[in-house]
């Protein structure tokens, strides 16, 4: 494999890496947004189950029903934000590994390319020397 393949091959695979830990902390970061949905809607819960039991809670509970959902509102709209991210990283991800393969195969067929006009040589050489013992 020659030196600039090999090159290009190296530079890719650090493409990829990257790419993939860029997923990777994407994918973290909505899980933590999806846990954070999933806490509000608990809290919301028992803030609820409060205002059964305790009627100063009732009275409050409007107000506190108006701020959750604001707060869960934009706990969704972030969420929304790392899905289109997270697309987007994907997208990118997938074009690196074309690229990768793309290097792979220029390579891979260089190398065969040599082995076949080497094997050519050889046959040449071959037959030259078959043709000079005939001919003796």
């Amino acid at each position: 494999m020659t030196a600039w393949a090999q090159s290009l091959i190296r530079i890719s695979n650090y493409e990829v890496e990257t790419l993939q830990k860029r997923l990777a902390e994407i994918a973290e970061r909505r899980a933590g947004a999806q846990v954070r949905i999933a806490v509000l809607d608990a809290e919301a819960e028992g803030e609820r189950n409060r205002a059964r039991m305790d009627a100063e809670a009732g009275m409050m509970l409007g107000a506190y029903l108006n701020g959750w959902k604001a707060r869960k509102a934009q706990a969704e709209g972030d969420l929304s934000v790392l899905d289109a991210e997270e697309a987007g990283a994907r997208d990118a991800l997938t074009g690196a590994f074309e690229e990768l393969k793309k290097f792979e195969h220029v390579a891979e067929t260089t190398r065969l390319n040599q082995l076949i006009a080497l094997a050519k040589r050889e046959t040449a050489a071959f037959d030259e020397l078959g043709l000079r013992k005939r001919a003796v």
